[in-house]
């Protein structure tokens, strides 16, 4: 049996050497816990599941909220051809051979195939487009699984012929009631060591995993094997936090050291320090986090922290990241490494960030004026008979191409947004700006003009 039907064996999970949290995998609806809203009873998704007959879907959220593990309940239950393929190591020309194979099922046997994506959000929109013919024929039904928004990461086009399901973090009871069945499973769980928990270490480890129910076992896992060979009853409390931080990289893309470490590569940026960046950077990238994501932050960052002070930063962001999404991992890391290190010695300025923001707030609280009339357009006809562009002063008839013309609306004259630092390059876009603002090309906001005035 091939590896693309590895859903259709037990891929190992049974070994008394594998992992706790691969041996307690569900392995039916009635064994899986969590994920009430998508899977109640008298629900669309558990009625399709049930009557093997599903539409293509794509499964979205935290990592070890059951997404795969739904997939190869799907896989044991349904009398499709299952296949699977990994995001991560998979081409077009493999996805090619799974249409094929699907193709012949289908013509020969009259079988459909489930094609199961994991991590979908790293395939390209090449790959991605590839798989629009054969979803939209029905070859080939897809469920696709993502840590990552899909609204950001996956095509429309492909989005708009999926049924999206969001897995919730499990909750503290979730967690507990995983935890439970591992601790009595005699035959794939602890259930013949003797352990047991308290509500302390039910506790605790469920604030360490956060809706993670693998991370959860893998915590429970590690605690049993800190306790002294033979000794039974309750793990102490000591050992489960010895064991939650045992974990060399205990980072998950959907729980709060997600949100602290990118939180932390920013303010290091911010703050001009390039190790503690490039640590951060390190630490997501061992936590398993998609590069995508980090380069995404660097772009942002290059217009909102440096702007104008160093314009150059902006094109260095944008090249990591396209650079990231045609390397990819590991070499990757030298082009992220490469960019972080440059933004976080960059001269800082949030002028521009904060030019946009102060006039986003004046739009949405006083609402959208209408331009000047000698501003608005007067290409078509009739407009110039409305006043439309009446009194324009083109600049580039006048010196320098600077003229005095208000460019607000009416009752907006005096406002500023844009107040550029006296740091790198934008030092020099405040000479500019001066040098502006003294030929009247604010029509007077700051000042009455002392330039003189050119022909119209």
């Amino acid at each position: 049996m091939s590896d693309d039907n590895l859903f259709k064996q037990e891929s190992g999970d049974d070994r008394p050497d594998a992992p706790l949290a691969h041996r307690m995998r569900p392995r039916n609806l009635d064994e899986f816990v969590g994920q009430e809203g998508i899977l109640a009873a008298d629900g669309a998704l558990r009625r399709s599941i049930e009557a093997d007959r599903l539409a293509s879907m794509i499964f979205f959220g935290p990592p070890g909220t059951g997404k795969t593990t739904l997939a190869r309940v799907i896989a044991k239950s349904s009398q499709a051809n299952f296949r699977q393929v990994s995001a991560v190591s998979s081409g077009v020309a493999d996805l090619r051979k799974v249409f094929s194979e699907a193709e012949d099922e289908l013509n020969f046997y009259g079988r459909h195939t489930i094609l199961f994506v994991d991590e979908i959000h790293r395939f390209s929109k090449s790959q991605q487009d590839a798989l629009l013919p054969v979803v939209e024929s029905g070859v080939v039904t897809l469920i696709g699984a993502t840590t990552e928004n899909p609204y950001f990461e996956v095509i429309g086009p492909l989005m708009s012929r999926c049924e999206l399901y969001e897995f919730q973090p499990l909750s503290p009871a979730d967690i507990e009631t995983v935890l439970r069945r591992a601790l009595a499973d005699k035959e794939r769980g602890l259930g013949n060591s003797g352990l047991d928990l308290d509500d302390a270490g039910f506790g605790a480890i469920a604030q360490a995993a956060a809706g993670d129910g693998r991370a959860a076992l893998i915590i429970m896992e590690t605690a049993a094997q800190l306790m002294p060979e033979g000794q039974q009853g309750i793990i102490p409390l000591m050992v489960v936090e010895e064991a939650i931080h045992r974990k060399p990289v205990f980072y998950q893309k959907g729980g709060d050291l997600h949100y602290d470490a990118i939180s932390a590569f920013i303010k290091s940026m911010r703050g001009s320090d390039p190790d503690a960046a490039v640590y951060w950077l390190a630490v997501m990238l061992a936590g398993g986090e998609d590069p995508k994501f980090i380069a995404r932050r660097m772009v942002i960052f290059a217009s909102e922290d440096i702007g104008n002070a160093d314009p150059q930063a902006l094109v260095v962001a944008v090249a990591v990241a396209q650079a990231v999404d045609f390397v990819g991992l590991p070499e990757g890391r030298i082009n992220l490494s490469h960019g972080v290190t440059y933004l976080s010695l960059a001269p800082k300025s949030n002028a521009s960030y904060t030019a946009i923001g102060e006039a986003m707030k004046d739009v949405e609280q006083e609402g959208t004026r209408r331009p000047p009339l000698h501003l608005r357009d007067s290409s078509y006809r009739g407009a110039r008979e409305l006043g439309h562009g009446e009194g324009y002063k083109y600049p580039h008839s006048f010196p320098g191409a600077q003229v005095e013309q208000e460019h607000l609306p009416p009752g907006m004259e005096k406002k500023q947004y844009y107040r550029p630092s006296d740091r790198g390059f934008e030092k020099e876009l405040s000479r500019r700006f001066e040098s502006w603002r003294k030929n009247g090309g604010s029509g007077g906001r700051y000042g009455p003009p002392p330039g003189k005035k050119g022909k119209d």
